[in-house]
């Protein structure tokens, strides 16, 4: 027995693709085949599996017990939750050495995918890859595992409502003012998000928790504004103090503050950063080169140690183990809590600190907005370019400005700095596409450093022509 992946479907970070065309139960038989095999001969043998509200999901979900069991692990299956639910399921079982959510996370209706953890770190890269060629060469353990269903809903918003323990009564009574506004896009995470708000301090008004594959009401992409349009209503109708987005699996969060202003993901890691940094001083705080300038000097000027790493999620969570980082994050609204938490990428944990932030820093989420400086900055800019050139633009652009005087960092693309503010060009890990972005104090400074991005794209070759999608 072996089997072909679609070779679209294998990606960096996850794996993904749309059903019934790159995707089926067939690749997800042979993805728990792969997972399993690599379990058992790294000494694991059970793995927690949890799925997303898409239509598409419980049908991956059999075919993946079936391919784990077939490779001789035991399946402790959770249901249908967020991904963080099943990251939680993964970290606080003894019993458990691996987790894998089928998920289409915020992609169209049609798609779907998994996102797995290994003996508790992101399985990523590589370990994808190697699905794939053990799959195309049929290396698998034969053997028969055994499945459970095991209910940790309750257990996981029992971990969400930890930080409230113990708080002090003036905090207390902040908290229990609060009116805060919830949006779960008809996404997983919905269920849990009714449960959470249920047991919170304060006073909490929810938008589409009903869990709804065909996403009927907008897309469960927060870190788009259009899809904040409903929360942005209600925070207006209500006069609500902020208001909470979940995408369509809960990893990651969107935030507006009281007057409707979308505090970005970057921001949002101010707020999280100037709170944990009270109790947790000299800390190193991640975020990815997408990242304003402003946090890095907001996390400096608080007593962090601030450090610029990769964009991808398993890369970031790969970095805070190195360097024991509590708490990361990515512009795309990924935030990852090691403080008083399990290090991973948890939408819902995420709102429950940003009330605890607001609340311990005696300040409202509108005015920690507000104290922000006002950056000019491009959104996240994408173009084609052939997957076989991506790469080697970034070498050239590297190579062109090794003796520049400006500050050229290179973790990931190219990243300069200089009076104007700071631009961006990257390889996207995932696409074929460059990414770009510029920011800057003044509209003439983003003027120059877009003319800076123009330059090096046309000597190699390009221009910034028409956008490409996600």
């Amino acid at each position: 027995m072996s089997h072909q992946f679609h070779p679209t479907v294998l990606r960096e970070y996850d794996i993904r693709g749309i059903i019934g065309e790159t995707l089926g139960p067939d690749d997800a038989r042979a993805i728990g085949r792969g997972f399993a095999t690599l379990l058992k001969r790294a000494g694991g043998s059970r793995v927690a599996v949890g799925y997303d509200g898409r239509v598409s999901s419980p049908t991956l979900e059999h075919a993946l017990v079936e391919g784990l069991n077939a490779s001789g692990c035991d399946v402790v299956r959770i249901g249908m939750g967020p991904t963080p639910m099943l990251y939680y399921a993964e970290a606080s079982a003894e019993d458990v050495d691996g987790g894998i959510q089928i998920t289409g996370s915020h992609n169209p209706a049609n798609y779907n995918g998994f996102k797995m953890v290994f003996q508790g770190r992101p399985f990523f890269g590589a370990d994808i890859l190697k699905i794939g060629e053990m799959a195309a060469a049929g290396d698998w353990i034969d053997g028969g595992g055994s499945h459970e269903t095991r209910d940790v809903v309750d257990a996981y918003i029992d971990a969400l409502m930890k930080p409230f323990d113990g708080l002090p009564a003036a905090e207390m009574a902040n908290l229990s003012k609060l009116r805060i506004g919830w949006d779960a896009g008809n996404g997983a995470a919905g269920p849990c998000l009714e449960k959470l708000v249920a047991r919170m301090p304060g006073e909490h008004f929810t938008l589409f928790t009903e869990v709804d594959g065909t996403f009927p009401n907008h897309h469960p992409d927060p870190t788009e504004e259009k899809n904040l349009v409903d929360l942005k209503a209600l925070v207006a109708e209500k006069g609500l103090d902020f208001g909470v987005a979940f995408d369509g699996d809960g990893d990651r969060i969107g935030a507006i503050d009281g007057t409707g202003r979308v505090i970005w993901g970057d921001q949002l890691l101010m707020i999280y950063a100037e709170d944990l940094l009270k109790h947790l001083p000299g800390s190193t705080i991640i975020a990815d080169v997408k990242a304003s300038r402003a946090l890095y000097d907001s996390v400096a000027a608080h007593g962090g140690q601030p450090l610029m790493w990769k964009t991808g999620h398993s890369l970031i969570k790969s970095k805070m183990k190195e360097t024991g980082s509590p708490l990361a994050g990515e512009m795309s609204g990924h935030v990852f809590f090691a403080d008083q938490y399990y290090g991973y990428d948890d939408a819902l944990y995420g709102g429950v600190r940003l009330i605890l932030a607001s609340a311990r820093l005696g300040k409202s989420v509108t005015e920690l907005r507000s104290a922000m400086p006002d950056m000019i900055n491009t959104p996240e800019m994408r173009f084609q370019v052939d997957e076989s050139r991506k790469f080697a633009v970034i070498d050239e652009v590297k190579e062109r400005l090794a003796g520049s005087p400006d500050d050229v960092n290179a973790t990931d693309g190219v990243r300069v700095t200089n009076a104007d503010g700071w631009w961006l060009l990257r390889a996207s890990n995932t696409q074929d596409v460059l990414v770009a972005r510029a920011e800057s104090d003044s509209e003439a400074g983003l003027e120059r450093l877009m003319a800076q991005i123009d330059g090096q794209l046309a000597e190699s070759g390009l221009e910034r022509g028409p956008q490409a999608g996600h």
